[in-house]
């Protein structure tokens, strides 16, 4: 039986369950992302009670983009923000 190149796995950012189909070498980015992305929700969450998911997965965006935005003025994240993009372009498609 031959192996697919690709799978579904169900990541939970925030509340939210997001069924997506990526590529098996890729895993361990979109995992080590749902925790980067869960950590920050969390810390929002609890520093800046009373907001919408959606301000609080805002707030987390403007937080990660921030943080790649400097890394990126001190080296070569061509290859990281393409893996980040085609992440955000998945999450935004499975959240229509």
């Amino acid at each position: 039986m031959e192996i697919s190149d690709t799978f579904q796995i169900t990541l939970k950012l925030g509340a939210q369950n997001f069924p997506i189909t990526i590529r098996r070498e890729e895993e361990i980015y979109y995992r080590d992302a749902e925790k980067l992305i869960n950590q920050r929700y969390s810390y929002y969450a609890n520093h800046y009670p009373g907001q919408s998911v959606t301000t609080y997965l805002l707030m987390t965006l403007l937080d990660v983009a921030v943080k790649l935005q400097k890394q990126e003025a001190t080296g070569n994240l061509q290859p990281i923000m393409a893996t980040l993009n085609g992440l955000v372009n998945e999450l935004d498609s499975a959240l229509k």
